[in-house]
């Protein structure tokens, strides 16, 4: 379909010039000589691109730019004039024009320009059916429950802010996708996201990731390098599992917090950025604060802001829509059976959403089209009691091999995390676990 283009000019001679032109480079040209003609063409819409004279037998360009802008807000609107002037250049483009040329026009140059500007137009829409592409398929708002509802309020209210957030949930409880959402509905969107898991990264490592280094800063440094916090320039860097950095790291985050402000690694001179924080972590921050594990100053500026994502097992009335959603995303067409879908929901789902489309995946698989049924899905973790539903009958030892395997399973089974979550040695987590026939 061939791109369509408005020409508003009083002077016929120079009008028809311009509509001949580039009704010869294949656009669909209409003209007038009127803001009159041009609002009656408005309604003929939709159009691609508008050509305004400034001045005009029943007002200016000004009197048409905000009527077309609100009714076409993609069409390219360039504006002609006579009497050329830096002010008049400036006001024209603050009032919404995207260009400005003094007359006589150059037809090749305006050609140039346009598809220029079609070009661009392009890009954005491009752009934003991507961007609206991925926020269908990954919002982090599936679900009627409670908690949910409470989320996307609380979310819904950041979009005109750029503080720092801290995202808090268990692991695979959608962290990622919650800071995802955060980023593309910011005044950011159109920048990039950076991001980042700190989880188990050695300090050496996590330094030159988030700040970069000089060449030759350290053996083996044999060029400069960019790091995240530079790339995220203008947008948002999300470093997941903020918990887990290096203490001697957390002050130079937070100078960049602060200050706006980082050095490279073997550097004497600062770098300025704009970038806005977004953390996530599965930790109790206050009581590695209290630990002396976390600094408290950090804490206190990437907390600005704090969300919480509940864990799947505290909204089981969501699970219907989740599997829908993600049986819906699959390689196949699957529907669950009643028997299947009360498995999913009696379920404790200890690694939460990332567990369910897991085991929603496998069982796509195993059933082979085939409606799901309860022995098509397969758990990756036993249906365990939970510890919310000990009680004072227990034994001692029957609540403390409850609280390791919870514990074990909010940390995906890694003995490593349990034990420093628990307090205890690596060895001492290792003995508890062969008295109480916990398996890893």
């Amino acid at each position: 379909m061939r791109n369509r283009v408005l020409v508003v000019d009083d002077a016929t001679t120079a009008r028809t010039a311009i509509a001949r032109f580039l009704a010869a480079k294949n656009f669909d040209v209409a003209e007038c000589g009127s803001c009159a003609g041009a609002l009656d063409q408005l309604r003929r819409g939709p159009w691609n691109v508008a050509i305004f004279d400034y001045a005009l037998p029943d007002g200016t360009a000004f009197d048409l730019i905000e009527e077309w802008k609100q009714a076409y807000p993609a069409c390219a609107v360039i504006v002609l004039t006579g009497h050329g002037s830096i002010d008049l250049a400036v006001k024209t483009l603050q009032a919404g024009a995207d260009h400005f040329l003094t007359k006589p026009v150059d037809l090749p140059s305006l050609h140039a320009l346009i598809e220029r500007l079609l070009e661009q137009q392009r890009d954005r829409q491009t752009s934003h059916a991507v961007r609206s592409e991925r926020r269908a398929a990954e919002t982090p708002f599936i679900g009627t429950s409670r908690g949910i509802r409470t989320l996307r309020e609380e979310a819904e209210r950041l979009r005109a802010e750029d503080l720092p957030v801290l995202i808090l949930g268990e692991t695979g409880s959608g962290k990622g996708v919650l800071a995802r959402w955060l980023h593309e509905n910011s005044r950011r969107a159109r920048e990039a996201m950076v991001d980042l898991n700190c989880a188990g990264l050695s300090r050496e490592f996590l330094e030159t990731e988030l700040f970069g280094h000089e060449k030759g800063a350290f053996t083996g440094a044999t060029q400069a390098k960019e790091g995240l916090v530079e790339i995220a320039d203008q947008g948002a860097l999300f470093l997941d599992e903020i918990g887990d950095v290096d203490l001697q790291i957390q002050p130079k985050l937070l100078k960049v917090l602060e200050e706006q402000r980082f050095r490279r690694l073997g550097e004497t001179r600062d770098r300025v950025v704009d970038v806005r924080l977004i953390s996530a972590t599965h930790h109790d921050l206050p009581r590695l604060v209290t630990e002396g594990r976390f600094r408290g100053d950090l804490f206190f500026r990437i907390s600005t802001v704090t969300l919480h994502l509940p864990p799947l097992r505290e909204r089981r009335e969501d699970i219907p829509l989740l599997a829908q959603e993600l049986l819906r995303r699959g390689r196949t067409q699957s529907e669950l059976s009643e028997a299947a879908m009360s498995a999913l929901q009696a379920y404790d789902w200890p690694g939460n959403i990332r567990e369910l489309r897991n085991v929603l995946e496998r069982a796509q698989l195993v059933a082979n089209g085939v409606t799901i049924g309860p022995d098509h899905l397969q758990f990756q973790f036993s249906r365990r009691r939970s510890t919310s539903t000990i009680t004072g009958a227990d034994t001692l030892v029957e609540v403390e091999r409850a609280h390791i395997e919870r514990v074990l399973d909010d940390e995906l089974r890694s003995v490593e995390r349990a034990a420093r979550r628990l307090g205890i040695p690596r060895n001492t987590l290792y003995y508890k676990m062969r008295k109480h026939g916990i398996r890893a």
